[in-house]
């Protein structure tokens, strides 16, 4: 048997619906095909002990592309391949290797290993080359998605990161607390959800965010400069050290028995929560039920989205620290500190 599963998105995403969408995508679809059952008797997996190969979203960011990959694991697959663009890569590298040299310059770790870093993303970058999948490869299943199919949100439904179904199947139920935060979100996220509060004019009575946790210290930072941090804090949203929080379930916890909207990774009993019913969702659906007070009808949601969408590219930047001059000088110091370090050790 192959050891591979190809998921082949196609077509453009509709209006109001996300990255996070797509992730979820993957197993709905996959239960359409009955090539993998929620019902843990005699349960069917095709992703499991395979490599998840992703193709048709060559436009992704890298960043963006983590979020599927990360949800790899939530299929139990052994790794996850994602077929994106040479530019796309490029430059991604490009603001790594400032990143890196600017690194060197502050002093953190050893400046050999991160400069053989960056000179080997040089290297590719002179001469660029990306795998891809022979012609006549043989997969276990391939799994088609159509992307005009999407018209709707689809999450997660308490308590199985495999139970993903459609928005409008999961009505009915009550959101008392909502988590935006782990190694699914990125910074774009955190704008999107902070663009919303203020819309409805319900920030002030709006504190059912119970965690706001950037993945990363920078993500922390830069959300602070743009005011996202204020909007937040203006909401009763509990912010946190960037991290797991929430996710990793054994740091905060929500009160017992909570219905929670999550952003998080993992939605199995207890995690988040002694009885706690969590829905797996994009951070932009969460934010809508933190306003709501409730999951949202798909119609509830669109109502936001559309403002989400029209600011799409302000909203949905990267950090591509080559374009920001405080670490264009840092890169230059570390290039001459490691270039230095280099010589005398030759």
């Amino acid at each position: 048997m192959p050891e591979s599963v190809l998921v082949r998105f196609r077509g453009e995403m509709k209006p109001g619906v996300t990255l996070r969408d797509l992730v979820h995508a993957i197993p709905y679809y996959a239960i359409q095909q009955d090539l993998l059952t929620v019902e843990k008797k005699g349960k069917k997996n095709i992703f499991s002990g395979r490599i998840l190969e992703i193709e048709g979203l060559d436009s992704l960011t890298v960043e963006q592309a983590f979020e599927l990959s990360d949800a790899s694991a939530e299929r139990s697959a052994a790794g996850c391949t994602i077929k994106l663009g040479e530019d796309t890569i490029a430059e991604y590298l490009r603001s790594n290797i400032v990143l890196l040299r600017s690194m060197i310059a502050e002093g953190y770790g050893d400046a050999r290993t991160l400069e053989r870093r960056a000179r080997n993303m040089e290297a590719w970058l002179a001469n660029p080359n990306l795998l891809a999948a022979d012609n006549d490869a043989e997969y276990a299943a391939v799994i088609e998605i159509d992307l005009a199919e999407i018209d709707q949100p689809i999450v997660c439904a308490p308590n199985d990161p495999d139970d993903a179904r459609l928005l409008s199947e999961v009505q009915a139920t009550a959101s008392m607390r909502v988590f935006i935060g782990s190694c699914m979100t990125n910074i774009g996220h955190f704008r999107a959800a902070g663009e919303l509060p203020d819309e409805a004019h319900a920030v002030h009575q709006c504190p059912r965010v119970c965690g706001f946790v950037p993945p990363t210290r920078m993500d922390e930072h830069q959300l602070m400069e743009e005011g996202y941090y204020a909007i937040f804090g203006r909401a009763g949203a509990r912010t946190e050290m960037p991290g797991c929080s929430l996710c990793m379930g054994n740091q905060a916890r929500v009160a017992p028995k909570s219905t929670v909207l999550s952003t998080s990774t993992r939605n199995f009993p207890n995690r988040l929560g002694e009885g706690a019913n969590v829905y797996l969702t994009s951070a932009e659906l969460a934010a809508v039920g933190a306003l709501l007070g409730k999951l949202p009808t798909p119609a509830e949601y669109l109502e936001y989205a559309v403002k989400i969408d029209s600011m799409a590219d302000e909203i949905y930047r990267y950090m591509n620290f080559d374009q920001v001059l405080a670490f264009q000088k840092l890169a230059e110091d570390g290039r001459r500190i490691a270039a230095t370090i280099i010589d005398e050790v030759a």
